[in-house]
């Protein structure tokens, strides 16, 4: 019996319809940039498995890193003790966050980080005794999972059966370089009629929705609009952290820093699951009390697990490398090049590209989980590539160690896809 035969036993996968979708591929094993399946088959993995594996698949120096630490320190509990691994990412993480952090507070996954910043900002405020219960957030955003982050959310694709149970949001478009006046005004009714605790955002660029990008000027002000009105801000990089928009930080292009920030998925390269939401000495010092109840009673079993961070130390060690620095550089001028060239495809809608994300729209409607969105996927892996539309948006994310030959073989075979649109 083959894997893919025995998965059918007893899993249930995410984001899968089983009745119209009931294969799984097997993977056996990952290297670089390369999935091999169970017949041997080998898929350029063009989205780093959901954005995680940016330093390539079974990276040897975050593989002998973590050996190394499983020989001394495999897990203890986080609440009642400390250890290096765990010291140390907090030194790295605060020299290259955003200006303003200062406090880092461990996760287990990207959700879970999310709904630590909601927590922090509602109990910022009930600490200070203000009570504030409405969140303001971008239309088509996705944050997650859990249901804090379900209700900032706005795709309603996932959170449909759960809408009578989720938080007081307020929506505001994302700023395209010309409706600002008509988001601050939102804003200004908004905070005149409700408790705003926080606005969250994804900084730059919504995953999710379909890579779409925004302007940052527009962000800025909205984020000056937030400071000035004492609205906590949650910027959540969970997708967009560590490289993948040309720089460290997606914050980093904003000139108004956030007060909390959500990172994970390539915080580990993508080994093992972690998750940290930092935040300001501002929001820490507010948690400070002689009464017990003002602390922050949020944890997770695995929560600063010390193999987990010390993945995360050999993660960040290689970002801030000349060599990773100088492959983001590259596949950037690449995507640049391959943007101006698609462009002129008569099924090609828009295309975009930030850092070593790209991204284009088909000229065509398409449901996110529709026949020609399968049509296309099952394209793609015939011919080695690994890419998952979104809806009628193809993108790319790859790992910064894909090779130049890799890379030009997934934009070939995008433009042959487009023969079957």
């Amino acid at each position: 019996m083959t894997l893919q035969e025995r998965d059918k036993k007893h899993l249930w996968h995410p984001l899968k319809q089983h009745q119209l979708n009931p294969d799984s591929l097997a993977i056996v094993k990952a290297k670089g940039c390369v999935l091999t399946d169970e017949n041997g088959n080998e898929y350029i993995d063009a989205i780093s498995s959901w954005y995680t594996c940016m330093f390539g698949h079974c990276n040897d120096f975050i593989i002998d890193t973590v050996y190394r630490q499983m020989q001394q320190l495999d897990q203890v509990m986080f609440s009642d003790f400390t250890h290096e691994p765990a010291i140390q990412l907090s030194e790295e993480l605060i020299k290259i966050l955003p200006k303003g952090q200062n406090r880092i507070f461990f996760n287990d996954n990207g959700s879970t980080a999310v709904e630590a910043g909601i927590k922090m900002a509602l109990q910022y405020y009930f600490n200070v005794e203000e009570k504030r219960n409405t969140f303001i957030a971008f239309e088509n955003g996705f944050h997650g999972d859990t249901f804090g982050a379900m209700s900032v959310s706005g795709l309603s694709v996932y959170n449909g059966p759960f809408e009578d149970f989720l938080m007081d949001v307020q929506r505001i478009p994302t700023p395209n370089g010309e409706n600002h006046p008509e988001i601050l005004a939102k804003l200004k009714k908004y905070s005149e009629n409700y408790t705003i605790a926080g606005f969250i955002y994804e900084p730059i660029i919504q995953g999710a929705a379909g890579m779409k990008i925004h302007d940052t000027k527009g962000l800025n002000e909205i984020l000056n609009f937030c400071k000035t009105n004492d609205i906590l801000t949650i910027a959540d990089e969970v997708m967009t952290g560590f490289g993948k928009t040309g720089r460290n930080f997606a914050s980093d292009f904003i000139e108004t820093k956030p007060d909390i920030i959500c990172l994970s998925k390539a915080l580990t390269g993508g080994l093992v699951p972690l998750a940290i939401t930092s935040c300001t000495e501002k929001i820490y010092a507010a948690f400070l009390s002689n009464e017990m109840a003002k602390g922050f009673f949020h944890c997770h079993t695995y929560s600063g697990n010390p193999i987990a961070c010390s993945a995360a130390n050999a993660a960040i060690a290689l970002l801030q490398t000349h060599e990773i620095q100088k492959n983001i550089k590259e596949i950037s001028a690449s995507h640049i090049q391959f943007k101006e060239r698609i462009l002129k495809h008569p099924k090609v809608k828009t295309a975009r590209t930030q850092g070593v994300i790209f991204a284009l729209d088909l000229d065509t409607k398409m449901e996110r989980y529709g026949n020609l969105r399968d049509k296309l996927l099952s394209f793609f892996m015939k011919r080695g590539v690994f890419l998952r539309p979104l809806g009628n948006t193809i993108y790319i994310q790859v790992p910064y160690v894909i090779t130049k030959e890799q890379l030009q073989k997934v934009y070939k075979t995008i433009e042959e896809a487009l023969e079957i649109v």
